[in-house]
């Protein structure tokens, strides 16, 4: 099950009482107190874990509590210290107070480890007391209190590319190509219920991570179909790939202005990134026909078709490739917009290899 927020008390334990005794032994006049000091409160620790994927493990949970600490003995033994207890969560969770909506910490990194809260003190023996005018002293701390905190853990995936597209547009067909992703590929819409993270191969030493979200529709930044509940998902990408149906009957400039107003919506930020433009489902309608529909949107959203500047293509060809030939980039205009077949596979190669060089500029602008 795929869960991508939960909200929960989390609370450190208590220290241990510290000890009221005197030593009494044989042979031992007024032995003087010998009270120990209780043992420290668990600590609350967040990490990282890269086997996890999903928050699955904090669903239903409504309170995380450590251990207290074991109140101190007599002859100055200590009370033993409790065990920390670490909450592990999957890369890019982020860590909310619920009552302030601040956020805590932002996680993302492999065995990253952070402290949350700190056990209470265990409270000191009555040996610690005594002195000259008072040498049975018969008192001895309390352990301190543990901290609480209610939270709110939310998941952002971390993708170098984030698909989005309408419902049924094949993103999950995309992905399942290019990666090691098995999403449910179906001919229906909202296929796709849950987030998925797929790695593409990008020859034989170079990769990317794809995020495939549930299909955007209009007004999915206020909340209709999956809408701002999947969003939220591409919001740490660095490169959006919107998937423009060419066989749909909406209107290929409708789905593309659609989509980069709810993203817009969703967040400026994340609209303001670099892009690039795919267009599915080229096999489904002949050659001519596509070139005119091809033709029609490239006008539309004001580029001229070229062939100039490409990648080798196997099939088909680019129609349009940003010429960065010295390192310009007008982040208005997409990267490429290129035709694909997931189907045939037609340019699903030069798409990976386009999406990985647009990748690699990102990073060595950072």
């Amino acid at each position: 099950m795929f869960v991508d927020s939960a909200s929960f008390k989390v609370q450190s334990g208590k220290g241990g009482a510290g000890c009221v005794s005197f030593r009494k032994e044989k042979f031992v006049i007024q032995g003087g107190p010998d009270g120990g000091d209780g043992g420290r409160g668990g600590d609350v620790y967040f990490e990282v874990d890269n086997n996890t994927d999903t928050l699955s493990n904090y669903k239903g949970c409504h309170n995380v509590k450590a251990d207290n600490g074991q109140p101190g003995l007599g002859r100055n033994c200590s009370g033993k210290s409790a065990k920390p207890i670490v909450l592990k969560v999957p890369p890019g969770t982020i860590v909310i107070d619920e009552e302030t909506d601040e956020v805590l910490f932002d996680l993302t990194e492999d065995k990253q480890k952070v402290l949350f809260l700190e056990g209470g003190k265990g409270g000191l023996g009555n040996t610690h007391f005594k002195n000259s005018r008072n040498q049975t002293p018969t008192y001895a701390q309390p352990g301190l209190m543990g901290e609480k905190r209610l939270v709110r853990l939310e998941l952002k995936l971390i993708a170098d590319v984030g698909v989005v597209g309408y419902p049924n547009v094949g993103k999950s067909t995309l992905i399942s190509t290019v990666s090691n992703a098995k999403p449910q590929v179906a001919n229906y819409e909202f296929t796709t219920l849950t987030p998925k993270l797929g790695v593409v191969e990008v020859g034989d030493y170079n990769s990317f991570v794809a995020a495939d979200i549930p299909g955007i529709i209009e007004g999915a930044a206020e909340g209709r179909g999956l809408g701002i509940e999947f969003l939220k998902h591409i919001e740490r990408t660095k490169t959006l790939l919107y998937m423009i149906d060419t066989a749909n009957y909406r209107e290929m400039l409708d789905q593309y202005k659609v989509l980069q107003e709810e993203v817009a919506k969703f967040s400026p930020e994340l609209a303001s990134r670099r892009f690039a433009i795919a267009l599915t489902k080229i096999d489904a309608i002949p050659e001519e026909e596509l070139d005119d529909k091809v033709e029609g949107f490239m006008k539309d959203i004001g580029l001229e078709t070229t062939n100039e500047n490409s990648f080798a293509f196997e099939k088909g060809k680019s129609y349009f490739l940003q010429d960065l030939t010295y390192n310009r980039y007008d982040e208005s205009l997409p990267y490429f917009v290129l035709p694909i077949s997931s189907a045939t596979k037609q340019n699903i190669e030069p798409i990976k290899f386009a999406l990985y060089d647009l990748i690699s500029r990102d990073k060595c602008e950072e």
